[in-house]
């Protein structure tokens, strides 16, 4: 089954509009203007329309980096917004990077949507979740609230610091740490016998160790799925993959699910999205998840 996913419900985030290369977002009560490689058309919005809604743009100096122009000296670097569904409630702090990312892929809240609601329906009195390439924590954020013994790895110090800025902002407490190359953390846990009821991962299209390991997706992925799915509880469990690459498709993660996991069941691939209110979409991965009950 292949489908198409997009967040419905937060109200502290709104895609306006996307084209040219460039997305103009709201987070919270601020508006930003910063590039996009996957808005290859026209704008829907004027010119001017933008000008005039965006408080803080992106300027890029190069390929990967660059700085934020404010509208106004008063608007601050960092600030804070909150993710609520119908089971847990998040607090996230956002801060301008000269990479252009400010903390959160609010793509990936239909993914939140779907870890606590698996969380809830778990037997297991405290599922134990695995959130690999962790970033900022949100998915892990969302697993503690609903319940879940949860552990959260990411190879960069900066980001799970910031991560547990967002667990005390959360209200929450006693997610495990764990700052690390994935695909070696995977393996020694697979050595210790260990087993978890949920696995999020979220890799990037290139990425670093700690220690220099490199992580290439096309590369490295494989081996990682076929170590990952042995974690997995045999009588409860979910896993979900994302990847933003523009040469996966969701043929490509459906294929890596089945031929690392046959046993699998429930599957559903796809293409998540954000809808803007200006009437476009924005593609910005593709996913592939799933568990041992109905959803």
């Amino acid at each position: 089954m292949i489908s198409l996913l997009s967040p419905t419900h937060w109200k502290d985030y709104e895609l306006i509009d996307c084209g040219d290369f460039e997305k103009l977002e709201r987070f919270g009560n601020l508006v930003l203007s910063r590039p996009e490689p996957q808005a290859v058309w026209k704008k829907t919005l004027s010119e001017q329309d933008w000008k005039k809604r965006t408080h803080i743009r992106f300027r890029s100096r190069s390929a990967t980096s660059g700085e934020w122009v404010k509208s106004a000296s008063q608007i601050p670097d960092r600030w804070n917004v909150n993710y609520t569904n119908d089971e847990v409630s998040i607090n996230l702090r956002l801060g301008l990077t000269s990479f252009k990312h400010v903390g959160v892929f609010p793509e990936q809240a239909v993914n939140w949507d779907y870890i606590s609601s698996c969380v809830k329906k778990m037997k297991t009195k405290q599922p134990k979740v695995l959130n690999l390439f962790a970033y900022t924590g949100a998915a892990s954020l969302i697993a503690k609230a609903a319940g879940a013994d949860t552990t959260h790895v990411d190879s960069i110090k900066q980001v799970v610091n910031w991560a547990n800025e967002n667990q005390e902002l959360s209200k929450l407490q006693d997610i495990r740490w764990v700052v690390e190359d994935a695909l070696k953390f995977v393996k020694r846990e697979l050595k210790r016998g260990k087993k978890y009821n949920g696995i999020i991962l979220d890799p990037p299209a290139f990425g670093h160790g700690p220690n220099g390991e490199k992580w290439k997706l096309e590369d490295h992925i494989q081996e990682m799925m076929q170590e990952v799915v042995q974690l997995l509880d045999p009588e409860e469990h979910f896993l979900i993959l994302n990847t933003y690459s523009l040469g996966f498709s969701s043929v490509i993660v459906e294929n890596l699910i089945k031929t690392s996991f046959p046993a699998v069941q429930n599957l559903e691939t796809g293409e998540l999205f954000l809808q803007a209110t200006s009437g476009i979409k924005l593609p910005l991965g593709v996913f592939g998840k799933f568990n041992t009950f109905k959803s």
